[in-house]
């Protein structure tokens, strides 16, 4: 009888997959003899592998060679899952202006915001509440580049109060003003997972 080589199947927390294109790569990337993808997600892959063809090692090399880092710790796992809870209110859906950030994630995590945020201090070089307003931001760079909506729609549809507060806002994050991200606006959009506020 011969001996099964075939793992269990695994499920992998991954931070740095913040986006669809990362889904796209790896699901591309582990099309390899030796590994059934059970399912791929944001911040997720559940995978078996046949042990004589390639191993866990290999697998984890390959994720890290792309910028992907497996997480273990419980902590560091909720803190990306709330990354990605972010990237899912500002970047995959259509945002709402009328639910608070806070309130979306206490609902999300069943969870208060002051843990939530003090948790993700702890693991991140940035503040919570910073980490959204550079998605935000990020959001707002991609609708002026569309061209379909006026700064007042696009202030309404990301939750600013005014014009003025999403144009001082912008500029604090990007070092620029708006009207000049008008002009030339593809040269300072960022990767998700490489958004910093400006010096």
């Amino acid at each position: 009888m011969k001996k099964k080589t075939t793992s269990p199947v695994r499920t992998i927390h991954v931070k740095n997959m913040t986006c669809s294109c990362c889904i796209h790569l790896l699901r591309k990337e582990l099309a390899i003899d030796g590994v059934d993808i059970q399912d791929i997600k944001l911040g997720l892959l559940s995978l078996s592998i046949d042990t004589k063809k390639i191993t866990w090692k290999k697998i984890e090399t390959m994720l890290e060679g792309y910028g992907f880092e497996i997480i273990r710790d419980k902590e560091k796992m909720l803190v990306e899952q709330i990354k990605q809870a972010v990237v899912d209110l500002v970047h995959n859906s259509t945002y709402n202006a009328m639910v608070r950030n806070s309130d979306y994630l206490v609902e999300r995590f069943g969870m208060s915001y002051p843990y939530i945020s003090s948790l993700f201090s702890r693991h991140e070089n940035t503040t919570l509440e910073k980490f959204t307003i550079l998605h935000k931001i990020e959001k707002v760079k991609e609708l002026i580049e569309y061209g379909e909506l006026t700064l007042s729609e696009i202030a309404y549809m990301m939750g600013y109060s005014s014009v003025q507060y999403l144009s001082t806002q912008f500029k604090s994050v990007t070092g620029i003003s708006v009207t000049e991200y008008r002009v030339t606006p593809a040269y300072n959009r960022a990767g998700l997972d490489k958004l910093t506020f400006v010096e």
